[in-house]
C-alpha cells in the first residue's frame, strides 16, 4: 500500500447458476379409456417416444402435482396415445383430466443440440433485414412437410411467411432475440394501401331486378298439373265467365232442320226373343181324336 490505494482482493469466480427448467406442453387429454384410469391423449410433440416412457413425470397445466407415467402405448386403430398414471387409479379420477393439457419440464440448453430451439423460444423474436430494418416479429409457426415456416407480422411489409432455410435466414439466434433475413431474396413488397373512396365521385346506381308478370293462362291451353306427390291432376274446367266471346255469340242463322231418315231396325227388334209370338199350329197329336 505504498501509493496509498488499497489493493483489491481477487474476486472468486462465480459458479454457473444451474439452468432453470421450463414447462413444455406435450399432450392434450381427449377422453378416458377403461376402468383402470387410462386416458386417451392427443400428441402435441414430435418426440412422443422420448416423452412418454414409463417413469416420466408429467404435470397438469398450471399445477404442481406430479403425474408419474406407468404405461404408454400408441393407439393402433386411431390417432393419439393411451397413458396410465400412478396417481390416477380409477375412471372417475381420470375423468377429471379430460380437456387438460399435460406438460413436461425441459432444459432447452442442455436437452437440445447446437442450433436447436423449441418453438416457444422463437415466438415473439424480432426479425430484421440485412440493413438493420425492423421487419416485425414472429407471431406463429407451422410446418410444411419437414420444413418449418415462421409467420412474421408488424413490419413495413405486413404479414409474410419466412421459410426456415439458409437461403433466407442469415442469422438465427432466438435465445438472444435476433433473427436476420435477406428481404430481397424473399422478394418482399409493401402491402397495397386500402382503396379509399372518393367523396366527389358519383356512385353507380344500384341495380334492381325487375319481377316479370306472369302471363295469363288460356283455358284452352291449360294442361294437366301434378300434385306434390307426383300424381297427375287434370286442370279444372273454366267457369262460364271465362268462356271466349266466339263460344258465347249465338249463330246468325238458325240451323236447318235435318231430313229424317228411315230408322234402321234395332237389334232388339231383330232378335228372336223380342219378336211378337205367333199362334202355334196344331200338332198332329192334338188333331187326332181320342179313341172311345
Amino acid at each position: 500500500m505504498a501509493d496509498g490505494h488499497a489493493e483489491q482482493p481477487e474476486q472468486p469466480e462465480q459458479p454457473e447458476q444451474p439452468e432453470r427448467p421450463e414447462r413444455l406442453v406435450v399432450a392434450l387429454v381427449r377422453g378416458v379409456h377403461g376402468l383402470r384410469g387410462a386416458v386417451r391423449v392427443e400428441i402435441l410433440t414430435d418426440r412422443p417416444e422420448q416423452r412418454f416412457i414409463p417413469g416420466a413425470v408429467l404435470y397438469r397445466e398450471g399445477g404442481d402435482a406430479a403425474l408419474h407415467l406407468e404405461a404408454a402405448e400408441a393407439i393402433a386403430d386411431g390417432p393419439g396415445w393411451r397413458l396410465r398414471f400412478r396417481e390416477v387409479p380409477s375412471r372417475e379420477v381420470a375423468d377429471t383430466l379430460r380437456g387438460a393439457y399435460l406438460e413436461v419440464e425441459v432444459h432447452p440448453v442442455s436437452d437440445l443440440g447446437r442450433g436447436e430451439v423449441y418453438w416457444h423460444e422463437v415466438m415473439g423474436v424480432a426479425v430484421r433485414g440485412l440493413d438493420d430494418t425492423d421487419l416485425g416479429t414472429v407471431t406463429d409457426i407451422y410446418r410444411v412437410a419437414e420444413n418449418e415456416v415462421y409467420v412474421v407480422s408488424g413490419g413495413p411489409f405486413g404479414t409474410f411467411d419466412l421459410p426456415a432455410v439458409r437461403a433466407f435466414i442469415r442469422i438465427f439466434a432466438p435465445r438472444r432475440g435476433e433473427i436476420v433475413i435477406d428481404a430481397e431474396a424473399l422478394d418482399l413488397r409493401p402491402p397495397k394501401p386500402p382503396r379509399s373512396e372518393d367523396p366527389d365521385r358519383p356512385r353507380a346506381p344500384r341495380r334492381t331486378s325487375r319481377k316479370r308478370k306472369a302471363a295469363p293462362v288460356d283455358a284452352e291451353q291449360a294442361t294437366a298439373t301434378s300434385d306434390p306427390d307426383g300424381s297427375p291432376q287434370q286442370a279444372s274446367a273454366p267457369p262460364p265467365e271465362a268462356a271466349t266471346p266466339e263460344a258465347a255469340t249465338p249463330p246468325a242463322d238458325p240451323p236447318e232442320p235435318a231430313t229424317p231418315e228411315p230408322e234402321a231396325a234395332t237389334p232388339e227388334a231383330a232378335t228372336p226373343e223380342a219378336a211378337t209370338p205367333e199362334p202355334e199350329a196344331a200338332t198332329p197329336e192334338a188333331a187326332t181324336p181320342e179313341a172311345p
